[in-house]
């Protein structure tokens, strides 16, 4: 009761603040503030949707990304890069196919349990993309094709090597990014036009000064 209490308080004085109350709600921030303060304060103890209802007030917790400026440039460098990382996990989708369709026809009669079908096997190679115990895997193959061994080294570097580190790329530019936009923001960098006004008055200035 606590937290609802001092959420609904903040979320009030900031609404309050805000000389233009229409202008509040352009914020997606504080549409999902308020919601989140609005779903606390619903009475659920006694509803047959107590169980959701306590559910979704976990979510309280996410207040703190509105609150935090470090989080909220996270969750926005996340959201913007979505689209690039889009086009990258669907290429990795393609290779997870490809190496799961060659798995199933391979090494099906080894391990049914590894290798039964397509989406097994797609199952098991995120088992070794993530290193997880994928040695003996990779061990339980080799004892029929001894060769086998090329099969998972190509694929652990495609994926978690030339993939994830694309990943990781990609996101730490939209990162670098957000945060250059917001310093732009709070600490605008002089135009040209504000460049000759200065020179303007130093030419002024200096004239009055001769005289």
């Amino acid at each position: 009761m606590a937290i609802t209490l001092f959420f609904l308080l903040e979320i009030s004085v900031r609404f309050l603040a805000e000389e233009k109350k229409s202008h509040f709600w352009r914020s997606g921030w504080n549409i999902f503030d308020t919601l989140i303060v609005i779903i606390s304060l619903v009475p659920i103890e006694n509803s047959e949707m107590a169980l959701v209802g306590r559910l979704v007030r976990i979510f309280r917790v996410l207040r703190m990304v509105s609150v935090i400026p470090e989080l909220r440039m996270l969750l926005n460098s996340l959201l913007t890069a979505l689209p690039q990382l889009g086009y990258v996990v669907l290429l990795m989708f393609i290779i997870f196919y490809i190496y799961g369709a060659f798995g199933a026809i391979m090494f099906a009669e080894i391990n049914p349990v590894l290798w039964g079908d397509i989406s097994i096997s797609m199952l098991t190679l995120f088992r070794v993309m993530t290193f997880e115990d994928w040695t003996d895997v990779m061990y339980e193959t080799m004892v029929v094709y001894p060769l086998s061994w090329s099969y998972f080294m190509s694929f652990i570097f495609l994926t978690a090597f030339a993939f994830l580190n694309m990943v990781i790329g990609i996101v730490v530019s939209v990162v670098e990014e957000e945060h250059q936009r917001i310093k732009q923001e709070t600490h605008p960098e002089p135009t040209m036009q504000d460049l000759q006004d200065q020179i303007i008055e130093l030419k002024t200035l200096l004239t009055e000064q001769k005289k």
